[in-house]
């Protein structure tokens, strides 16, 4: 996906318009900051903004995200493509919450179980040993608490019966019995409860 191209199609189209990056930042609800690097090709609109944007623009999302006016002979092509690069992106991005999901688990353990052996170790009880283990068994709840809201986040739940992969809240993968990233959810299409494996991906993006 070409950031530039798709950024001096937004800047043409807004010009063709006669608008000002204010005034669509404005009819957005955003800053002209966020306006001009997506023109500049440093960011893309994020994906509550591009249907608004669109409608403002007169043009469709394949069209916002191929940078060009796409000629319906080539249409299915670009858009074949435009599925591929759409899932290769939401992968890689999912992958690299789930990457820092898995360092921060691993770095606050490591810390929290040495915290643990050096109070034992140097104070064995007293008020400040006290201290120390509730503070540090407290920040590691909390921790741990943030990691799964990473996992959360990361791609998709794929249920074991019918293969839907769908989303969950927080409270739900909170409190569901799993074993590491694979959680025992009831999958929204076919209401059965099954353990879910963890997908980084969707088979289809649109």
């Amino acid at each position: 996906m070409d950031l530039i191209k798709i950024g001096k199609h937004i800047a043409d189209c807004r010009k063709t318009k006669n608008i000002t990056q204010e005034q669509l930042a404005e009819k957005l609800n955003i800053t002209d900051r966020a306006v001009s690097k997506w023109e500049r090709g440093l960011s893309l609109p994020n994906a509550d903004k591009m249907l608004d944007l669109c409608a403002i623009l007169e043009i469709d999302i394949q069209e916002l995200l191929n940078g060009e006016k796409i000629d319906m002979k080539d249409y299915k092509k670009k858009m074949e493509t435009l599925l591929v690069e759409l899932s290769k992106q939401d992968e890689a991005k999912n992958k690299k919450i789930m990457a820092n999901m898995w360092i921060t688990v691993i770095t606050v353990s490591i810390f929290y179980f040495a915290v643990i052996e050096l109070t034992e170790y140097a104070l064995k009880e007293g008020l400040l040993y006290g201290i120390i283990m509730s503070s540090s068994t407290l920040i590691y709840i909390l921790i741990c608490l943030y990691a799964l809201k990473l996992e959360v986040d990361a791609g998709y739940y794929e249920c074991k019966n019918c293969h839907n992969q769908f989303k969950a809240s927080y409270l739900i993968i909170l409190f569901a019995p799993h074993v590491h990233s694979i959680r025992h959810l009831k999958c929204p299409k076919c209401g059965q409860k099954t353990w879910a494996k963890k997908v980084m991906k969707k088979d289809s993006m649109l």
